[in-house]
């Protein structure tokens, strides 16, 4: 349905696609960073949180699942709880959480409704439009917690607009540098503009760049370190957190990449919600995240994962030794506007069998792309397709019960497979 469709039906009557599409039509860029335009709406609309706990999360890697270790406390606590986090894998829907369910289609179309109304003539990016929308239903819940995780950067997302109790910052690592700069000590500064002077903070990338402890000081924020303040070791029976005095010992390893926890449990003790371990176990065994790290299915075992940064893909080399396998097949598209041999380099001496797909839209990147910067010890057990799904089923009728399939990159790559199963395929 074309733009002009859509605007003819009236806001009341349109249905969740319907606005989706709208919202994809009305600003001429998908980013437009700066946070004037959504702060003139969001004071028309009176959104105030004062009377919630705001934890705003920032990093390269790691925000996902740190808000939902987060969001599993609250709901332990008894706390009402409201998340917003994207971009989303199946449906929009998973954009925001209340209570651990994705908000209802008619929510979301209230919300869009409202937000329409009150920009009058300001120009909103998708993003925006749907960020001012989660912050006007959860103004409409009031919940105890609101938990919001940054989309890009920081310092001008729209994330930004609303004051937090908490800041956290995950990790640091270069991704989006056309926007956030070209170095870990200018993305840094981005990730930082979420904290306001005096609140407390949380620091999870465990080798900061100094701009980053420049501007914990700059902001006077009371924050608590990875590698400084609190600590991780790991453990056959376990791994044990510690800080300070706080020493949580044979805790079951999480269904998240173990800093991450780490890093929410911290937020935990900066909220004083921290708790006994008994506690903390029921709440890493009922932690996951849809795409990170996810297991399909077993014989053969189909795990995806949406690293799509060179941090995020040396974790993945990490955590792979965890698995046995015969022979591995990889599954792999990206964006163009990534680094893309950069996160490939972490996968030299794997030797598995890589077969590497196009992804599609203004981002997307070929095949053929991809395997020009894969590791020479990769490229020559590679082989293109033209898309997600077709390399994806190659590998399915190649592989036997005892292989692995590992498909990785682009929130895109990870939403094809997944779609895939949904339709076809069970454990």
């Amino acid at each position: 349905m074309v733009h002009s469709d859509v605007s003819a039906i009236a806001p009341a009557h349109r249905t969740l696609t319907q606005w989706l599409q709208y919202l994809e039509s009305i600003h001429p860029t998908a980013i437009d960073l700066g946070l004037e335009r959504c702060q003139q709406v969001a004071d028309k609309l009176g959104l105030d949180f004062a009377a919630s706990t705001v934890i705003t999360v920032a990093g390269t890697n790691g925000k996902g699942t740190t808000c939902a270790f987060l969001e599993q406390t609250a709901i332990e606590q008894g706390k009402s709880v409201a998340v917003y986090s994207s971009p989303h894998l199946l449906s929009y829907r998973e954009r925001v959480r209340v209570n651990g369910k994705p908000a209802a289609d008619a929510a979301f179309c209230e919300a869009f409704t409202a937000v329409d109304e009150a920009r009058g003539d300001i120009s909103l990016t998708y993003f925006e439009f749907g960020t001012l929308a989660a912050l006007v239903m959860m103004y409409a819940w009031q919940p105890d917690v609101v938990i919001l995780e940054v989309g890009l950067g920081g310092r001008l997302d729209a994330t930004n607009i609303i004051t937090p109790n908490l800041a956290v910052i995950t990790t640091i690592d270069l991704d989006h540098q056309d926007w956030l700069g070209d170095t870990r000590d200018k993305i840094a500064v981005e990730k930082a503009g979420i904290m306001r002077p005096g609140i407390k903070a949380v620091i999870g990338e465990r080798e900061p760049p100094a701009s980053l402890l420049a501007e914990v000081e700059r902001f006077q924020a009371d924050a608590v370190w990875a590698g400084q303040d609190f600590n991780i070791s790991e453990h056959s029976e376990g791994w044990q957190w510690q800080l300070k005095e706080h020493k949580l010992t044979q805790l079951p390893y999480p269904g998240i990449p173990l800093q991450n926890a780490a890093t929410a449990i911290a937020a935990l003790y900066q909220l004083g919600w921290l708790q006994d371990r008994e506690a903390l176990t029921r709440i890493i065994s009922r932690t996951s995240l849809p795409g990170r790290r996810q297991q399909l299915q077993e014989a053969p075992r189909v795990v995806v994962d949406v690293g799509h940064n060179p941090q995020a893909t040396a974790n993945i080399r990490r955590w792979l030794k965890d698995y046995q396998y015969d022979n591995l097949y990889i599954v792999a598209g990206m964006l163009k506007d990534k680094s893309v041999a950069a996160t490939l380099a972490p996968f030299e001496g794997l030797h598995a069998q890589w077969l590497l797909a196009g992804t599609s839209g203004p981002r997307g990147l070929d095949g053929e792309s991809l395997q020009a910067v894969l590791p020479e010890t990769e490229r020559q057990n590679s082989a293109t397709f033209a898309q997600v799904v077709d390399a994806y089923q190659h590998a399915r009728t190649k592989c036997s019960q005892s292989d692995m399939i590992l498909v990785f990159g682009s929130f895109l790559t990870v939403a094809d497979v997944l779609a895939l199963h949904t339709e076809k395929f069970t454990d």
